[in-house]
């Protein structure tokens, strides 16, 4: 497979496959709400919901197990047939979280079938990743990796992008109550992923293996004990090492922070109406997504260090601000009163300031306000707001604010891009053929799975158990990221284009 045809072939085969399983893997986020009520007892919505984020969380923890299996099978018969494998895992157990029953009908099993495939997805994504990135990097020309194993790096937020796209045409097509249903809408994105699984198997089955680790196959210098050469020889061990704390771990922050952080940092801290706050995540990803790409490129000219660690420090740096501005503009609570509230639809509505519309919840008032008369709504909202029962439900944001909040988005997705874009080349760089996929994939998927895949589950601990400060999340994802900056700012050297051939 030559020139750049073929090239392009590779990517694109790499790249769809690659996507595909983030998408998987991301919907169970997306829709971590609606999950927390259908698998775990009613009576306690936060316990639920931080349930479901450990059970999110776990398919991140066992990642690194995924890397050390199928990293070590790629190493021995190839990264073909092991990322090939990886994606009908995937695939399979993506749509079976979308078949199982939930607690009322099943009970405890409910959560624990969950438990156990969203296990399997983790091991699998471990495998994945590691294998695209290496497939793609051996098949690139010198002083284009970054380049060519950037369009990998956009899969993951491209992956996420398609979740967000899907649950929302699925969701503004129905009723909350037939989406929220036992067997409603919310499954209909785990159903669609066995179809787009399909499409990539059968791309995948018309890929040739790696010439790199088919000529190693050929003259019979292929590892014999991957795990071993990977972690057993101390200089080996010790690049590990150094890819983890001073590259991965804060790349891993980063990532989560910028999107899947900001995102239920939107909705459950600032109370963002559901299609706005998915809005100004797709369109923030989608001005971002093309840096991936730009910076994987520039990591061809100027070297794949300081790119990163700018992403690093910019995170430290702007996180707090950044969140702190969205608090700010969404903080109406006490705009909350009876002049020139307006009763639409069942639902209390008021302007605040000509830009942010309240949508205050009134389902829970009695007698309910659709049964009254004007006046008698007017003195029925004195009452409940005496008593403190109606509460701030959704915001809607005004023109500015809604693409003040994506500008601020897009911000902290450049950050991703800068530490990601060039990551899968870094990587790649340090090890040799041999044993690339097994010594890539470990630091990788512990920095992401662990690290990173912690950041919503530890920010909502901390939130939970801090309820003073709305911004004490934030404090994890910025230690690690200021502890990585150091290190690889200290211990990484900047070279460009290593042979990836030895």
């Amino acid at each position: 497979m030559n020139g750049t045809a073929g090239i392009r072939k590779v990517i694109a085969a790499s790249s769809v496959g690659t996507m595909i399983e983030w998408y998987d893997f991301y919907i169970f986020g997306m829709l971590a709400k609606t999950i927390s009520t259908q698998f775990f007892p009613e009576g306690n919505a936060t316990a639920a919901l931080l349930s479901t984020l450990a059970i999110f969380a776990a398919g991140f923890i066992v990642r690194p197990f995924g890397a050390l299996v199928f990293g070590r099978l790629g190493d021995l018969i190839g990264r073909k047939y092991t990322f090939l494998l990886t994606l009908v895992l995937m695939g399979g157990s993506t749509f079976l979280i979308g078949c199982v029953p939930n607690y009322k009908t099943i009970g405890i099993a409910a959560p624990l079938l969950v438990l156990m495939l969203r296990l399997i997805q983790g091991l699998a994504l471990g495998g994945e990743y590691g294998g695209a990135a290496t497939y793609v990097a051996e098949h690139a020309p010198k002083g284009k990796r970054g380049f060519y194993t950037s369009w990998i790096q956009t899969t993951a937020t491209l992956g996420l992008f398609i979740a967000l796209a899907v649950i929302m045409l699925v969701k503004l097509n129905m009723p909350d109550e037939r989406f929220n249903a036992e067997w409603g809408g919310w499954r209909w994105p785990f159903w669609i992923s066995i179809v787009l699984v399909g499409i990539s198997i059968y791309i995948r089955l018309k890929m040739k293996e790696s010439p790199l680790f088919a000529a190693l196959k050929k003259e019979g210098n292929t590892s014999t004990n991957p795990l071993k050469e990977s972690f057993r020889h101390r200089s080996n061990f010790k690049m590990v090492l150094l890819a983890l704390f001073g590259a991965v771990m804060g790349q891993g922050v980063i990532w989560y922070t910028g999107q899947f952080y900001a995102q239920n940092f939107l909705e459950t801290k600032c109370n963002i109406e559901f299609e706005q706050s998915r809005t100004i995540m797709l369109w923030a990803i989608a001005f971002a997504t093309p840096f991936f790409v730009f910076f994987g490129w520039l990591s061809d000219k100027i070297g794949r260090k300081w790119i990163m660690m700018a992403g690093m420090l910019l995170g430290v740096l702007l996180y707090r601000p950044i969140f702190q501005t969205f608090l700010n503009n969404t903080n109406v609570k006490e705009a909350i009163t009876v002049e020139n509230m307006d009763f639409r639809n069942n639902r209390l509505v008021k302007k605040v300031n000509d830009t942010t519309l309240i949508v205050a919840d009134s389902y829970t008032l009695y007698p309910p306000l659709s049964q009254l008369g004007n006046d008698e709504i007017k003195e029925s909202l004195v009452v409940h707001l005496k008593k403190g029962s109606i509460s701030t439900h959704e915001i809607h944001l005004g023109k500015k604010l809604y693409w003040k909040f994506i500008l601020l988005v897009w911000l902290m997705i450049v950050f991703v891009t800068m530490v990601y874009g060039p990551i899968a080349a870094f990587l790649v760089e340090l090890f040799p053929t041999k044993i690339r996929y097994t010594s890539m994939s470990l630091p990788y998927h512990i920095g992401n799975g662990v690290f990173g895949g912690l950041v919503p589950f530890i920010g909502l601990l901390l939130t939970t158990s801090f309820p003073a400060d709305p911004l004490v999340g934030l404090w994890y994802p910025i230690g690690v990221a200021a502890l990585c900056f150091v290190i690889g700012t200290i211990y990484l050297r900047n070279k460009i284009d290593r042979n990836v051939n030895d």
